[in-house]
């Protein structure tokens, strides 16, 4: 009889443990979206985004998309950590002389530069969640201080409306057998999370943390490149002496910077263990 309290009581006890620990997963995951996210939205007049309109014509909805963007916020995520440092070769703002020869170019050439990637610098920044309305806006503040922009976006006219089609009331059956499916998936959703804490045991802290859009984002710009140095991606040779190193310096010169490489890539917003995660998945593409 004890032996059976026993068992029922420590499996009660993963129970609980493998739910907090997928809640917690969930959270980490929700915060590297939340900074990875795109800094603004495009509205167009006549959605619905979400805020009050305003009345009586106090103010007007702009129909100029991306003038409504704050290019300077999306710039200092994505494009600073290279424009301000002149890594892989990019231009800095506001250099007149490493700009004149793209000037020369045009404005429709340098984004489409940007939007597309050249050379070194990936397609929209390594970010391939931003809008061509959020690189224009970004690429614009980046030039602005070295050639005078075009003014952004356009006058967009309104699609005409179209009656959305009724949805059908879901039969008595099927609302039954909803709730019944809901509790079989979230049994599953459960088991498998405890076989996937069983499994992990001493796991790091920075384990269930996705590191690739970390990479892309933060680190893709010089480690796909081999920009001021940095070793690139699947490179073997290159990574060879810093291996022999070990993982611990490694997250240590990744989180503190080393050389021409800024601390945390230049994203001091990133946690250490998202750090880690993304020296992680630079790491497993040597196996």
């Amino acid at each position: 009889m004890k032996s059976s309290k026993l068992i029922m009581g420590c499996l009660a006890t993963l129970g609980m443990t493998a739910g907090v620990a997928s809640v917690q997963a969930n959270v980490d995951r929700d915060a590297i979206a939340e900074r990875l996210k795109p800094a603004g939205t495009l509205c167009l007049v006549g959605d619905d985004c979400g805020t009050a309109a305003p009345s009586g014509g106090e103010q007007e909805v702009a129909s100029n998309g991306a003038s409504d963007i704050d290019g300077g916020a999306i710039y200092n995520r994505i494009c600073m950590a290279c424009h301000e440092t002149g890594a892989a070769g990019a231009p800095i703002r506001g250099d007149e002389d490493a700009w004149s020869a793209r000037i020369e170019q045009g404005w429709d050439t340098l984004l489409d530069h940007s939007i597309n990637g050249f050379n070194a610098m990936p397609a929209r920044g390594g970010n391939p969640n931003l809008s061509d309305e959020e690189v224009a806006a970004s690429t614009a503040y980046l030039v602005e201080p070295v050639m005078d922009v075009p003014e952004l976006g356009g006058a967009a006219e309104e699609a005409p409306a179209e009656e959305a089609p009724a949805e059908e009331a879901p039969t008595e059956e099927a609302a039954a057998e909803a709730p019944a499916e809901e509790e079989v998936a979230s049994d599953d959703a459960t088991e498998e999370a405890a076989a996937e804490e069983a499994a992990d045991g001493d796991a790091p802290s920075h384990a269930g943390i996705d590191g690739e859009p970390i990479y892309n984002q933060a680190c893709m710009a010089c480690h796909m490149t081999g920009a001021a140095g940095a070793p690139i991606k699947g490179d073997a040779a290159a990574w060879g002496s810093r291996l022999e190193q070990g993982m611990e310096t490694l997250y240590d010169h990744s989180i503190n910077g080393i050389g021409a490489m800024p601390p945390k890539g230049g994203f001091a917003n990133l946690s250490d263990d998202e750090v880690k995660a993304a020296v992680d998945f630079m790491i497993d593409a040597l196996d």
